[in-house]
């Protein structure tokens, strides 16, 4: 099932991006084999395994990498793998034993994928760090905040998912590809600054034109515009509109009452917090629900501004199947789609050790071998 059916993939257990990215390969097809500590972490593990959605679709196996038995396991999962994932501080996996070097000697076509915040090299590469922190110094989160506000934390999806997880996963398939001719593996890595960096390119290129204003709620993408920014309505929900183009930019008057006549150039920078006035005292005089009745069908580029729970409900998300339940978990479907062969959720999210021994017998470990791990507490 899915386009990376075939592919074994061992992901070393560690938290964000790269626990998301072996979701979305799990999800694709992907055999991935989890690698779980043996011991209590903080690997942000709930008291309810089902809905640690990360583990989704995957397969868990303890071992402990803190012993020479522990390590010769991975070692030779690694050996029949196509991917190994590891987010560590660097080094981490060298000192470990696992590390690009002496995986790729085993395997020589292994894709070695490593996320990391800061990059394998650089004056913070060892410093511990977080989504926020990484979005910081690459310059996206000042661009985001209300006008004479603080920055505002867009939660962990620029730096984690967006810059981290995104990227990793689209070098790990890069690289399976390339070496579909060459032969041969090679190391992915994926630091969080530089993807967060490179989503932030039309910003710099808009820079390049002399065009982008460093103060937040100046820009036409980052709430300045008035065409483009939520706005409140009578009962405190509320509404977005994405109005750039005139065409659509005169839909959004026409449905607001706005008199075009009595406005100026839209693309008049000096009369946009005019424009933003006229539009809230329209916005606040009726309910979202009313707005959404009002603007069905149009071109204005309008949307309701939906909670979590209100989202599953849309008509439009409830008929494409983008989110579904599984065990009782409302979760987002596997995405992108497939005409041919369609990605799926495999399973529900593993308990760590939950296929330990299926796992390394489907590798090829006797039963007698696993036994003998377990007792010598290699794996658990």
């Amino acid at each position: 099932m899915g386009p990376l059916a075939g592919i074994k993939v061992v992901e070393l257990a560690a938290i964000g991006p790269a626990p998301f990215c072996c979701m979305l390969l799990a999800d694709m097809g992907a055999d991935v084999i989890r690698i779980d500590r043996t011991e209590p972490s903080d690997l942000g593990s709930p008291a309810d395994p089902k809905s640690n959605l990360l583990k989704r679709s995957k397969r868990s196996a303890r071992v402990d990498l803190k012993t020479a038995d522990g390590v010769a396991v991975v070692r030779r999962l690694v050996a029949r793998a196509d991917v190994l994932v590891e987010g560590f501080r660097p080094g981490v996996t060298e000192r470990l034993g696992v590390g690009p070097e002496d995986c790729m000697k085993l395997n020589p076509r292994l894709v070695y994928g490593r996320m990391t915040g800061w990059g394998q090299e650089g004056p913070l590469a060892q410093a511990a760090g977080h989504d926020i922190n990484y979005i910081a110094v690459a310059g996206a989160l000042d661009a985001i905040g209300p006008k004479g506000g603080a920055p505002a934390p867009p939660l962990n999806l620029v730096g984690d998912y967006g810059g981290g997880a995104l990227f990793l996963a689209l070098g790990i398939v890069s690289a399976l590809l390339e070496c579909r001719t060459s032969g041969k593996g090679q190391v992915v890595d994926a630091a969080m600054v530089d993807g967060a960096s490179t989503l932030m390119t039309s910003v710099y290129a808009t820079m390049a034109r002399g065009g982008w204003h460093f103060e937040r709620g100046e820009n036409m993408l980052d709430g300045g515009a008035p065409f483009y920014s939520v706005y409140e309505t009578s009962d405190g929900q509320y509404v977005a509109v994405g109005s750039i183009e005139s065409r659509f930019y005169r839909q959004l008057l026409e449905r607001t009452g706005v008199d075009a006549a009595s406005l100026p150039p839209q693309h008049d920078r000096a009369s946009w917090l005019e424009v933003r006035q006229r539009l809230e005292e329209a916005f606040r005089s009726r309910t979202r629900d009313e707005w959404c009745k009002i603007f069905e069908g149009s071109d204005a580029c309008f949307a309701p501004v939906l909670n979590l729970a209100e989202a599953r409900h849309h008509p439009h998300l409830k008929e494409r199947g983008t989110l579904v339940e599984l065990d009782g978990v409302v979760q987002p479907a596997p995405a992108p789609r497939f005409s041919r062969t369609p990605s799926g959720i495999k399973g529900p999210p593993a308990v760590p050790g939950q296929h330990t021994n299926e796992v390394l017998q489907s590798w090829g470990f006797s039963a007698s071998e696993i036994e003998a791990l377990r007792r010598a507490k290699a794996i658990d």
